[in-house]
Parts: structure tokens; sequence; C-alpha cells
């Protein structure tokens, strides 16, 4: 399948801060997809596939609010977080190469202040099982308290310290002021306004966590032919991967390592064999990623995954300044992702590794030939894939 399929439309509303958004959660969502066929040059009403994970609008209802001819193919990923929005172009890239839809939108919409705040919990109501079962009795009862969990051991085993997580945030902040889409476009972050800001959840500063928001994203992917005779450049699909790794039990929403022999992780092991097997390639033949940041912790413990560097040597390669903008080696995060663009569950992400590979970002990297966008860490099954620039 490398090369067979290709992004030819990205679209999203507009992002704004939880409750901000004078549209529903529905009507971003039909925006983004309108806006993603605008992008591609195609009429709306010719795509025939939807994927998404953890959508409340339906295929059903946006085909009929679009006018959309005739669905020919709907999947959703399994949910847990945003682990899963690369499986999104898995999923469409395999649909599209089997011949099963000809236009397939990828999409996710989210409006935190219509339905609710991801960062809150509230009384269940009834007894907790599966992994919350091991956790919300003993009061890790939101992500923040579990992934903590993970991050603190991790930077004990290797000897890592708080500023490998600032390097983080520092970066994708500083890459969000150069983008008016970004939600903290116009609020800048110092080393100093980051150690001052309040803890969370230790190691986890406020700067450290990724936002709450409302908008929707989306693309669209068609075959590889098609794609060569649309409006913009086309962003070919090289790899995508999803997986679970040997007894996984810190999976799940936010899991917290319950019976998993591989604590701590981000459960990215198996994906990134996969993904790097299948495309060809390796790390060092990507200039720009994309790195779910549901908290800083989770993201570094994903660049080691991935083989971006050792365990032991990747505070240095972030001290290094090599995930900023424009002189990083790798630049991470180049449109401000989950912490300072907007978080629509990662899917963000997605629109700007394309983006690089079309030379139309904020923040863009020279020559780029391979783009990487890793999902949501931690939780299960986990994703990641590559884009680039030739179908080869």
């Amino acid at each position: 399948m490398r090369g067979s399929s290709a992004i030819v439309g990205i679209g999203e509303s507009r992002y704004y801060r939880p409750g901000a958004a004078p549209e529903t959660e529905f009507q971003l969502a039909a925006l983004a997809i309108q806006n993603a066929a605008n992008d591609a040059g195609i009429d709306v009403r010719t795509i025939d596939g939807f994927v998404s994970y953890l959508e409340r609008n339906t295929p059903t209802r946006l085909a009929t609010a679009l006018g959309i001819d005739e669905t020919k193919f709907a999947a959703a990923a399994w949910d847990g977080g945003g682990n899963n929005v690369a499986a999104t172009l898995l999923i469409a890239d395999a649909a599209v190469t089997a011949g099963y839809a000809d236009y397939v939108v990828c999409y996710r919409s989210l409006a935190q202040g219509q339905f609710g705040r991801f960062g809150q919990h509230g009384n269940t109501g009834g007894k907790a099982d599966g992994t919350d079962a091991f956790r919300q009795p003993y009061g890790l009862v939101v992500p923040a308290h579990a992934y903590a969990m993970i991050a603190m051991r991790y930077m004990y085993e290797h000897n890592i310290s708080q500023d490998a997580l600032m390097e983080i945030s520092l970066a994708s902040y500083g890459h969000a002021q150069h983008n008016p889409r970004a939600v903290r476009y116009g609020n800048s972050l110092t080393e100093e306004d980051y150690k001052a800001s309040r803890w969370i959840v230790e190691p986890f500063h406020l700067f450290d966590c990724c936002q709450e928001n409302d908008g929707a994203a989306a693309v669209i992917v068609t075959s590889g032919e098609r794609a060569r005779d649309l409006a913009k450049t086309p962003v070919y699909i090289k790899a995508a991967a999803q997986g679970i790794d040997y007894r996984g039990a810190g999976g799940g929403r936010g899991g917290s390592g319950a019976g998993d022999p591989d604590f701590p992780t981000a459960h990215l092991k198996t994906v990134a064999k996969n993904l790097w097997e299948r495309s060809g390639i390796g790390p060092r033949d990507v200039q720009v990623a994309q790195f779910y940041e549901n908290f800083t912790g989770m993201s570094l413990i994903a660049m080691v995954e991935m083989g971006i560097a050792p365990p032991d040597e990747i505070e240095q390669w972030l001290k290094d300044g090599n995930a900023r903008w424009p002189a990083g080696k790798m630049p991470v995060n180049t449109s401000g992702g989950n912490l300072a663009e907007a978080y629509i569950h990662g899917f963000e992400l997605v629109n700007e590794a394309a983006r690089q590979v079309r030379g139309e970002s904020v923040c863009q990297v020279d020559n780029v030939e391979n783009s990487l966008v890793v999902s949501g860490p931690g939780a299960l099954p986990t994703s990641a894939a590559v884009l680039s620039a030739t179908a080869n």
C-alpha cells in the first residue's frame, strides 16, 4: 500500500477556547469537512467515505447535512484517547487502495464547552471496572494523574530532568507564535514563565498539559492517481501502523500500567517497528514530526520509542534545540501542537504534518520529504503515520 493513496484536502474550523465556539460541535465538523473539500478543489458531495474515532457526529447525519451523493464506506478506529489519530489514515488508506471508496474524509470534532471538559472528573455513580478499578479508588481520577506516574517513573529510571519537559513546551509555544490559527498565538512562553507556573501533578506544570478547546479538523484521502489531477500537491501516505504491545494493560483511557510488564512506556514500540518496516525508511529520514502532547512527559517517551534518540540522550537532544524551528534537526509540533495551537484530540497534528509536505506551514522546514505524525502515547491501540512528498 506504500504511496497508493494521498491526502488531497486539508480543512478545519476556527479553533476556540472551550465554550467560545458560536457553532455546535456538529456544525464544526461540517465546516471542517467542507473546508477540506474546498482545499482539494472537489465538490463536497463527491465524498463517499468517512473515518473517525471518539466521534459523536456520525456519517449518517454529516452525509445528509452536506448533501453527499452516496456513502460507500464508513469506519471508526477504537477509542481510548488521541491514540488513533493516525489510525484513521491507515483505515482510509486501506479503503481507497481496496477500491471501497474514492474520496474518504478523516475527521475529528470536539466541543468541550458543549459536552464537558476532559480535565475534570465527575462522579460516575457506579463502580470502577477494568483499569479504572486499579486507579479510581486510590484517587487517580483524571488523565494527568495516571500519566504523571508513567512520566515520573521514566524520568527517574533514565535520569531525565524537568528541563527536558520544559524544552518540549517551549518549542510548541514558540512555534505557535508564528501561527495565527493557534489559540495561544500572541501568548509567548519563557523559561521563567514555565518554571513559575503552578504544578498540576508532578512532574507536570501547567504548561506541560494540553489545552481544552472547541473545533474540528479533517483531511480527504484519495488514490494516488486521482490526487495528481487535483488542485493541491499530493501528500502520499507512505505508511501507517497501529498496535498494542504485549499485555499492554496500561492502555485504555489514561492507563497507569496495571499489569504492564513494560511499565513505564508510551506503548509505541510495536507501532514504531511496524511503521519503519512498512515505510522502508527510519527516523533519520524524517525532517519534521508532530508528536501528540497530552502531557510533555508522554511526548518525550514517544520520541524515544519512535527512535528519535535513546533514553539517556533524549534530554540533551532537546536541550540542543533539535525540536525547535528553524534550526533544529527535526522540528516538532511546528503549528503549536496540542499545547499551543489547539487540542482537537490531536487531529490538527495530521493537518500540520500534511502542510509540511506541501510546503505550506507557518514554520516551514526546508526540503521536507518525510513528515511523521505520532498519535496519543499511552492509550491503546497507539498509531503513527509517515506522510511523504513522493509515492515510493
